[in-house]
């Protein structure tokens, strides 16, 4: 059938986008990446919706997703830091390799996320698109904040980040999913509030404002959390 392609066809867009990125950032354009990335975020959120809209999901499009979002959410936003790490590291430093522990944990937590039945309404660890959102935007975040941005010519830094994200990658914290069983303030407060955090967080900074999104979308799971909330 040909309607059942529609979704693949989105997931290979989302793969396609991830690999210009690639491509863009070896030419160094380190900042670049982070379009490619949110444009295999769009495909990846449209493929999902088409899926559900024409009824056609499939193992195979669960995996195809998967391999796709490896180069889109892993590779990419590992390479990112990597250059970055690269740029101010001496030249016979090991120190910028270190930060590649990002594809290799996000390649795990996807193929674990498929297995896993608990993430129907939450998610258990950072969802790579999340992480690779986080990491790809850091270098609109250094321009925005100059201080910061000295921070993250340390490859040491970078390094840091790096394993402190992967590891959260393959975590077993619950963190928020955007996915309202209803629309009830009381049982949704805290992805109402991560909504509008978010919202006027990005209207101000654009995309620097991103990293600051990711760190407020995981402090709000952590206190929900705490409070025992749905």
């Amino acid at each position: 059938m040909i309607k059942a392609q529609i979704p693949n066809t989105l997931t290979l867009l989302n793969l396609l986008a991830g690999v210009i990125g690639i491509i863009t950032v070896l030419e160094g354009h380190v900042l670049a990446g982070a379009y490619f990335v949110l444009v295999s975020a769009a495909f990846d959120f449209l493929d999902g919706f088409a899926a559900r809209l024409l009824r056609v999901q499939s193992d195979m499009g669960k995996e195809l997703d998967s391999l796709a979002d490896v180069v889109s959410f892993g590779v990419l936003p590992g390479l990112i830091l990597f250059m970055m790490a690269k740029s101010s590291a001496p030249a016979d430093s090991y120190l910028p390799y270190l930060t590649l522990i990002v594809p290799m944990l996000s390649a795990y937590r996807l193929a674990k996320f498929n297995l896993d039945t608990r993430q129907s309404d939450r998610f258990i660890g950072l969802p790579t698109p999340a992480n690779a959102l986080f990491l790809s935007t850091l270098p609109y975040l250094a321009v925005r904040w100059p201080m910061l941005g000295e921070l993250l010519t340390l490859p040491w830094a970078l390094v840091a980040i790096a394993w402190l994200f992967a590891i959260l990658l393959v975590s077993e914290i619950p963190l928020i999913a955007l996915k309202f069983k209803s629309f009830a303030f009381a049982k949704n407060r805290f992805r109402y509030a991560l909504i509008g955090i978010s919202l006027l967080i990005v209207a101000g900074l654009q995309l620097a404002g991103i990293p600051l999104v990711i760190l407020a979308y995981i402090v709000l799971s952590v206190i929900e959390n705490a409070t025992g909330s749905e």
